[in-house]
């Protein structure tokens, strides 16, 4: 049995003022990729020079705006590359590079070393404020721990008097989720008062879920808390650095943001330590679903997915938000059903905005239309196998025809797994297209005429046709050629049948189209029905074949 009783409950904050609850997202944060540092640090292999210049180069293509590209004082690599940036002019003007350091003279001197040359740098230093490193790591008092941030801050704010570029200071308490509100308000108030904050000289405050720790609610009171006690809020950028220990760091993220935060860290697809940063395509995606603009070029996930894993070389898993390669796919035969009909219904309404049930958002707006939305296995239903043969063939079976097919796909599956769209196309043409034993078409010759040789019917037919191999011809009157054909075939063939429903479409447009014909036939003796279908670029040729397609299917 689970020992749970080694466990406590973290505390949380009696916060009944919280006015986050009634709150909605209404715009993207500034967003900060941690990718080069917080995410680079967690990876088995890091990456090298050359590949971190590739990120960064594609993240300033997606937009990021702020980039926090390493902790050069304590690595050569993170040194070197950020030399590389800045010495090769690839920061462009609207970028912010980002450089993380601890709160010790030496590694702040080393940062400023790393970062001469640029225009404007953000300067992140961090100490750990929490009860639990305070007694265990550290063996310091609050004072002592205060004294280290503040002595960090004067450290930054003397060296950034003989920078040439404009620094702008962050700050965390690391272990933010672990201090109490209170303590870690009185470490930032000091920090932003030895750096002079104002509104025209902001400073970043980073509050850091460094550890996810409780639920996601407790989060936002504290970071709408913190929000609300600044002595002067005007002079502070109201940052979040969620990770996903507890599984909601996206939760906590949008939570945060209905808070007060005004910038979010994180990485693409969650890469960090542990179990990683909050993930912030996934926060960026969310926020499109809802009509909201993110603010970064995310419409190519598939290109974000390439670079990603060749990088940083992890898989994206197969169903992460978004990017799994089976996220926008159904195998079951409901969800399947309802896709198919909401796409139909989205298709003939002509609305402009995205409903379609099990998909929140269009696949194709962020590069997917090529992925199958519906994949067919055993669990699988009427509705899926019909979506693929439109979507992927043109064939709009009729509804009555649905279930057919499918038992014949079904049946497939169960031996093998799941069957591709090739699979289900190849079944189709050897089921209905193919279907020529005993009695097939070989050439169909219609005469239209008005009471001149019958006063029944206005339409005869000679078909050909083969019968077990031997070729033959018949001769037949009807009210069109379909009802023409079926007497022929009642008189010559000696079956009893009547047609249910007829339906056809054309398969593809323009002038060279072909069409699709669709018969149910019913065997009067037995009461058997079946489906036949029928191809042609002559329309009335498709439905005749179709005819001999069910007579097959019924007979053969």
């Amino acid at each position: 049995m689970l020992n749970y009783k080694r466990y406590r409950r973290n505390p949380v904050i009696k916060y009944p003022e919280r006015e986050w609850v009634n709150k909605e997202i209404e715009k993207a944060p500034i967003w900060c990729s941690v990718d080069l540092r917080d995410g680079n640090q967690a990876l088995i292999d890091p990456m090298v020079v050359s590949e971190k210049v590739e990120l960064f180069q594609y993240m300033v293509k997606m937009g990021f705006k702020e980039i926090e590209v390493g902790f050069p004082a304590a690595s050569q690599i993170e040194y070197d590359f950020l030399r590389e940036l800045i010495e090769r002019k690839l920061i462009p003007d609207d970028v912010i590079p980002q450089v993380l350091t601890q709160c010790r003279e030496e590694l702040i001197d080393r940062t400023f070393e790393s970062i001469q040359g640029c225009k404007k740098a953000i300067v992140h230093i961090y100490n750990s404020t929490s009860e639990l490193q305070r007694r265990v790591v550290f063996k310091k008092s609050k004072e002592e721990i205060k004294q280290i941030a503040i002595d960090g801050t004067r450290m930054v704010k003397e060296r950034a008097r003989n920078f040439d570029g404009e620094i702008i200071l962050e700050y965390s308490p690391e272990s933010f989720t672990g201090t109490e509100p209170e303590y870690a308000m009185e470490v930032c108030e000091a920090v932003l008062k030895e750096w002079g904050a104002d509104k025209d000289n902001k400073v970043i405050i980073n509050l850091p879920s460094t550890v996810e720790m409780t639920t996601p609610n407790v989060y936002a009171d504290v970071i709408e808390w913190c929000g609300k006690h600044f002595s002067n809020r005007e002079a502070v950028i109201l940052s979040v650095h969620p990770h996903n220990d507890r599984g909601t760091g996206v939760a906590a993220t949008e939570l945060a943001l209905l808070a007060g935060a005004d910038r979010v860290e994180g990485t693409l697809f969650g890469n960090g330590e542990r179990t990683g940063n909050v993930d912030i395509l996934n926060v960026a995606y969310n926020m499109f679903s809802q009509g909201i603009d993110p603010k970064l070029e995310i419409s190519h996930v598939n290109e974000i997915i390439e670079i990603y894993e060749r990088l940083v070389k992890m898989p994206v898993h197969p169903r992460h938000p978004y990017a799994g390669k089976l996220v926008f796919t159904a195998f079951s035969g409901s969800h399947q059903d309802a896709i198919n009909k909401g796409v139909q219904a989205l298709r003939e309404s002509g609305k402009d905005y995205w409903e379609v049930p099990y998909l929140p958002i269009d696949p194709a707006d962020i590069g997917r239309e090529y992925e199958p939305i519906v994949r067919i296995n055993s669990q699988s239903g009427k509705g899926g196998v019909a979506f693929i043969m439109d979507t992927y063939f043109g064939y709009k079976l009729p509804k009555a025809m649905h279930k057919e097919f499918a038992n014949t796909i079904q049946a497939i599956s169960e031996k093998q797994g799941e069957v591709s769209p090739q699979e289900i196309m190849d079944a189709f043409t050897k089921e209905y297209l193919e279907r020529k034993e005993p009695w097939s078409l070989i050439k169909l010759n219609v005469q239209d005429f008005e009471g001149e040789k019958s006063e029944d019917f206005d339409t005869l037919v000679t078909v050909s046709y083969y019968d077990h191999g031997v070729e033959k011809s018949f001769e037949a009157e009807g009210n069109g050629p379909i009802d023409a054909v079926k007497r022929g075939i009642i008189q010559n063939i000696g079956v009893e049948i009547k047609i249910l429903d007829y339906e056809e479409h054309a398969l593809q447009a323009g002038s060279n189209s072909k069409a699709a014909a669709y018969i149910h036939l019913l065997d009067n003796n037995s009461g058997a029905v079946t489906y036949g279908v029928g191809v042609s670029s002559n329309i009335t040729r498709a439905s005749v074949r179709a005819i001999f397609s069910a007579l097959n299917r019924l007979f053969g």
